[in-house]
Formats: structure tokens, sequence, C-alpha cells
């Protein structure tokens, strides 16, 4: 049986994982810093903080309107090419302002089409 606390553990700066919050939004988050006790990432669509137990992966995500508890449910590493693409999709969420370069790509589609599938069928044991 997997350990959640150890899968968790295991994540480092620039991991991508896969979050459900309570509002049932999927949440597709870049881990940006670790601390002892918590795992601080961002949405990688919608740039929205988020900050999350170590041991549990139970969390919180900063939205514009209000902040909703929110929980880490699968860590499986995506194959390389998808994981490359969601670095550039984070990138121009995040520094892009012009309307027409903002626009998804095929490749973009593609890997989001894909998160779906992969993380539902690689998901930690529940809490």
């Amino acid at each position: 049986m997997i350990d959640r606390k150890e899968v968790l553990s295991n994540l480092v700066v620039g991991d991508i994982f896969h979050a459900t919050s309570a509002n049932h939004s999927r949440l597709i988050c870049l881990v940006t810093a670790m601390t002892d006790t918590a795992i601080h990432a961002r949405t990688m669509t919608t740039q929205f903080p988020l900050t999350v137990d170590r041991q549990t992966g139970n969390g919180e995500v900063k939205g514009v309107v209000a902040t909703v508890p929110c929980t880490i449910d699968s860590v499986t590493p995506l194959p390389v090419d998808i994981h490359n693409i969601m670095l550039g999709l984070d990138r121009k969420s995040r520094l892009e302002r012009n309307e027409e370069r903002e626009k998804l790509t095929q490749d973009e589609i593609r890997a989001l089409l894909f998160l779906d599938a992969h993380y539902e069928s690689n998901q930690l044991p529940p809490i």
C-alpha cells in the first residue's frame, strides 16, 4: 500500500501534482517551495497560490474571492512531453499579456485533455 505521508514528502520544487478543492475544482499545481511542514505551490493555469500540509496533503487555495480547502489526490509524474507542455503553459499563464498569444495551442489542449484520465487512474489513498 502507498504511504501517503512518504509520497508527499518526496515532492520537490518543480514537481507537478493534482489536487481537488472543496468545490470540486481540479487543480494542476506546481511546487514552488517546501518547508518541513508545508508544500507551497500555485495552480498552473490560474496562478492561485496554495499551501498544503506535507503529511496529509490537506491545504487551502487562495482564490480571487475566497480561500477554499483542497486536498492533493495524485502526485504521479507526468510523461516528459506533457510535463514540459504544462511548464510552458504555466509560464504563459504567469507572464503573457497578449490575448492572441494567450490562446491555447494544440499541444496545450492535448496536455490538458490527458491530465484527467492520468490523475484519475493514479490516485493517492484517502486520508
